[in-house]
């Protein structure tokens, strides 16, 4: 889609990463969703948002600093960190997104739960790259889908990573179409004053 106008979803991993997590988020971006993805650090350092109280990072400082370090040409960010996340009101969190806004960032912390990553690397895999889309979804404007196998269900278990399929329900994906259409829109096409 030409419509994003040069713009890219910057894949920014925060630590160090294996290539084969990276390669399969970026396909995700660049073949699921249909947008141009671009590999680029924007900052290794998250001691920002440590909480010591809870021995977690706050991830929405997280997202408020990715916010301020995207390039101009960033269509949205998505983070990825091994770091464990959380919120006030919840334990955790696998991920956190800025709703409608530029970005979102995922933990790969607890997506391995249950599974030895050296058997079932596949498996680890696709739940790094369900909850990548699911907070990326979360960037155009996309809810929680109360269907159960949309990958913008809400997970209150990594059994609900596993449950969900790799993929937007039929509404979800229209909702996903309308939100990247608002965007192009009022960035790109809009006239000049």
């Amino acid at each position: 889609m030409n419509a994003t106008v040069s713009r890219f979803v910057i894949l920014s991993p925060i630590g160090s990463f294996d290539a084969d997590i990276l390669c399969a988020v970026e396909k995700m971006v660049v073949r699921g969703l249909g947008l141009p993805c671009r590999i680029q650090t924007l900052f290794d350092d998250i001691d920002f948002a440590w909480d010591a109280r809870r021995g977690q990072f706050h991830s929405t400082a997280i997202l408020e600093k990715l916010a301020e370090q995207a390039p101009p040409d960033t269509l949205r960010v998505l983070a990825l960190t091994t770091r464990d996340l959380f919120i006030p009101i919840l334990t955790h969190v696998y991920g956190e997104a800025q709703l409608g806004g530029i970005s979102c960032i995922v933990s790969t912390c607890r997506l391995d739960d249950g599974i030895s990553a050296a058997c079932q690397r596949r498996r680890y895999l696709a739940r790094i790259v369900k909850e990548s889309a699911h907070e990326l979804g979360h960037t155009f404007n996309l809810r929680h889908c109360k269907d159960n196998q949309c990958l913008m269900h809400y997970c209150r278990s990594i059994s609900d990573v596993d449950h969900k399929q790799g993929r937007l329900c039929r509404y979800c994906n229209v909702m996903f179409g309308d939100g990247l259409k608002a965007w192009v829109f009022a960035r790109c096409l809009r006239p000049s004053v």
